[in-house]
């Protein structure tokens, strides 16, 4: 049986350094909801195209559209064996969309929900410091994660930019965002029993020795 890993945590958890990992060492397509909303705009789709109309009016794309995105994607043969979700489900009625898609492909997988944990004082200082390259898109943190030359990407030598969200004020914003709308879908996945918990307060490998001992690797 196929494993579906669902990861969840709040901004600045780290949770997408360590998908790339889990992806790589599974060998599983990484299904990131803002990457597949970027490519079928780039990609001039019709549903980049609705999703465009509702982001250029600086509205959130609904739930609807968003999950025939999702489908439209895990109906690819590299995902008939199993895939890791990141940024979906946000939200209780998300995960009931999310298994109408998987009962519908009926696929032979199970669901594992790996919780990010990080207190949100640590969250608000590493979104504050963090940096991306514009080109490679590679994070930095200016406390955790430095490029080797100050202000400089290691891979692609540009100079690295900070995010306009990337402040304290609108750290703290995105918090109770997340905690009102994301947070309830821990006791949801916790009475599935398929909830794990891991300390995402650690330096980036002691998370990702975590991830292997749940794995039972």
């Amino acid at each position: 049986m196929g494993k579906v890993f669902i990861l969840m945590g709040p901004p600045g958890c780290g949770k997408g350094t360590q998908t790339s990992r889990l992806s790589a060492k599974l060998s599983l397509p990484h299904v990131d909801t803002g990457s597949l909303l970027r490519k079928n705009i780039e990609d001039g789709t019709a549903l980049g195209a609705e999703a465009k109309g509702y982001m250029d009016k600086g509205e959130l794309v609904p739930a609807e559209l968003v999950s025939r995105i999702i489908k439209n994607r895990l109906e690819q043969d590299d995902a008939r064996g199993g895939y890791i979700l990141d940024g979906f489900p946000r939200s209780i009625e998300q995960a009931h969309i999310l298994e109408g898609i998987q009962n519908e492909l009926g696929y032979d997988t199970e669901n594992v929900a790996i919780y990010f944990d990080v207190p949100t004082e640590v969250l608000v200082e590493r979104l504050v410091n963090r940096r991306s390259c514009p080109q490679c898109g590679k994070i930095y943190n200016l406390l955790s994660i430095k490029p080797q030359v100050e202000g400089k990407c290691d891979v692609c030598n540009v100079d690295l930019i900070q995010r306009s969200d990337d402040t304290a004020e609108v750290a703290n914003a995105r918090f109770k965002t997340y905690n009102e709308s994301t947070a309830p879908l821990l006791d949801y996945f916790s009475d599935k029993g398929i909830l794990k918990k891991i300390n995402a307060n650690l330096p980036i490998d002691e998370v990702w020795a975590q991830i292997l001992e749940l794995l039972g690797k």
